[in-house]
């Protein structure tokens, strides 16, 4: 999911109306103000530059799958697995677990998976004997046999025999990675504010990179969850960022779309394909040097990349970012007018900054707090599901990389309805129907069976992923400029601490089969009640301080649906509910 995204602005001059805001000179001579927006739509709101620079960043989105989803592959065990018995290699597998493996009716496949009988099987083999119960058990001697016909390939946890009483280490390897996944946030986020995106991505890519390449070295649990530490520090800031950069070239009108339609094309065919491209590698170890040595591709990132001219304003570099500007309009064969380049210059020189206010200002303002903490919830609410559905693929009854690739691919018919619906839903409550439908559909998962099972697995992922991707827009939307890095981030670290636990969520199975989902379900549930709690940001002007942020924390209606509400231009119901933006 995902799903789940960083910030989407991190500056943002002046209004973000339709008209240019008059105002005075020190001759009383009335010029209009030039926006940031407007000298950008000048330059083309959704051009040709635009458009190669939307896709130039595949790349990252296929760094951001393998990322996330490449340790599930490695780590993943065969369900159906039982005790490896030396002395009866010759017998087919079925044979080998009737003649040895006592029946259990208390787990799923109606065998034991940890224990066998005690006997002397060549004995055995040559009189003839079938076991019965009476016979004496005894654990796991010599390892575990699983059936290929479900994991294919050899996976550090059935190498190392991590289940049984071992069985907790996988989600606990994973909750590590996300802990480095929260490190990297803090320390990957302070580089995208102080140095800019470009240095964000390169950084977060290479060390990627390096955590998953020295993975194949590990030994043991310990030295295993180390390296995936460090390979959890990449995660989402490698894909991110570059992702940011394409919104901030982007105009307006055209950022909804754009950013619904980055996920839909880019990142669903990186994760639809990727399991198909594990099969091929056909060992955990492979499957470690392939998900991590293109990442350190992101060295060339600066050739073909442009750093974001959002964020060169944010530091003063004002000609910096009008060069930015100027060559989208070369590209895009508009040329922008002398003067409204100066008067953008003047614009930007006399904006009223508030860059060296705390952060902590958020925490201090009621409203504010309020604000944080309840997108912090939604945005914990979205990652959860969208986690625990992604881990839960292996309860279902079929083919788990077919299954995998069909719930990914869900990320483009999502997207794309998005694109096209979400200027009119808006954001809280594009987030909190489709989170109550998640919620529906996966507790309908567990309810029912065979391929209905599966079939409602993936309408929750189909529904958590236009939850999620509203709210990572919807996040950056309610902050105010000065902030806004550090408000996104820090839903976003949340968001890493939650699926910290995720794991553990789906590791509930042990115990109740139908469990994961149903605890799955209900916070998707009550993360579509938050998302009520907070206010629209769809074609409002983004928040510049932190009054308003307030005033707009202040307008909250419930019944505030894009486009039903009224417009004091004549055509305004033409343009809210029909026109696409």
């Amino acid at each position: 999911m995902e799903s789940l995204r960083n910030d989407k602005e991190s500056f943002n001059i002046g209004s973000n109306k339709d008209e240019a805001i008059p105002t005075k000179t020190s001759n009383d001579v009335e010029v209009k103000e030039v926006t940031y927006d407007e000298l950008l739509s000048s330059a083309g709101e959704f051009g040709r530059y635009q458009i190669l620079l939307f896709f130039s960043t595949f790349p990252f989105y296929v760094f951001g799958a393998m990322s996330y989803y490449s340790q599930l592959f490695m780590t993943e065990v065969s369900p159906n697995h039982w005790c490896w018995i030396p002395e009866l290699l010759n017998l087919s597998s079925e044979d080998r677990r009737a003649l040895a493996i006592p029946l259990d009716n208390r787990t799923h496949f109606g065998y034991s998976q940890c224990t066998a009988y005690v006997a002397n099987w060549t004995e055995i083999l040559i009189t003839g004997q079938t076991p019965n119960e009476t016979w004496d058990t005894v654990k796991c001697q010599h390892g575990w046999e699983f059936n290929k016909s479900e994991i294919p390939y050899p996976t550090i946890s059935s190498e190392l025999g991590w289940v049984c009483d071992k069985n907790s280490y996988q989600a606990t390897a994973q909750a590590i990675f996300f802990l480095g996944s929260i490190t990297g946030g803090f320390i990957i986020g302070w580089i995208s504010d102080k140095y800019g995106r470009i240095p964000a991505v390169v950084i977060s890519n290479l060390v990627g990179c390096i955590g998953g390449a020295v993975s194949v070295f590990a030994r043991d649990f310990i030295e295993f969850s180390i390296y995936r530490f460090f390979m959890g520090m990449s995660y989402d800031n490698c894909m991110m960022m570059a992702y940011l950069i394409v919104l901030e070239y982007v105009a307006p009108k055209y950022r909804t779309f754009v950013s619904y339609m980055a996920f839909a094309l880019l990142y669903s065919i990186a994760a639809t394909t990727l399991p198909w491209i594990i099969l091929l590698c056909g060992h955990w170890k492979t499957i470690a040097l392939v998900t991590s040595l293109p990442m350190a591709l992101a060295i060339f990132t600066p050739c073909f990349i442009p750093e974001s001219p959002r964020w060169l304003l944010s530091k003063g570099r004002i000609e910096d970012a009008v060069k930015k500007v100027i060559e989208i309009g070369r590209v895009n064969k508009k040329e922008i007018p002398p003067a409204t380049i100066e008067t953008f210059k003047e614009t930007a020189c006399n904006a009223k900054l508030e860059e060296n206010v705390s952060c902590l200002e958020l925490l201090r303002r009621p409203l504010l707090r309020r604000m944080l903490i309840f997108i912090c919830l939604t945005y914990v609410c979205c990652t959860i599901v969208f986690d625990g559905l992604v881990r839960g693929i292996k309860q279902l009854e079929f083919d788990y990389f077919i299954t995998f690739s069909i719930v990914s691919f869900t990320e483009f018919p999502s997207m794309l309805i998005a694109a096209f619906i979400g200027e009119k839903m808006g954001r809280r409550w594009m987030t909190s129907l489709f989170l109550f439908v998640s919620c529906v559909c996966s507790i309908l998962t567990v309810i029912t069976g065979g391929w209905l099972s599966t079939l409602f697995a993936v309408a929750a992922r189909f529904a958590v992923n236009m939850s999620g991707s509203a709210t990572t827009l919807w996040t950056a939307e309610l902050m105010p400029v000065s902030v806004r890095g550090f408000g996104a981030s820090i839903a976003h670290i949340c968001s890493y601490v939650a699926t910290v636990i995720s794991p553990y969520i789906i590791y509930l199975e042990i115990y109740i089969y139908w469990l994961p989902y149903v605890v799955i379900g209900c916070v998707a549930g009550f993360g579509g009640v938050i998302a009520l709690t907070l206010p629209e940001t769809v074609r409002k002007e983004m928040p510049q301080t932190f009054e308003d942020a307030e005033e707009l924390m202040r307008s909250i209606q419930f019944c505030d649906i894009p486009c039903t509400s009224k417009k004091k231009s004549v055509d305004g119901i033409i343009n809210e509910c029909f026109e696409i933006k």
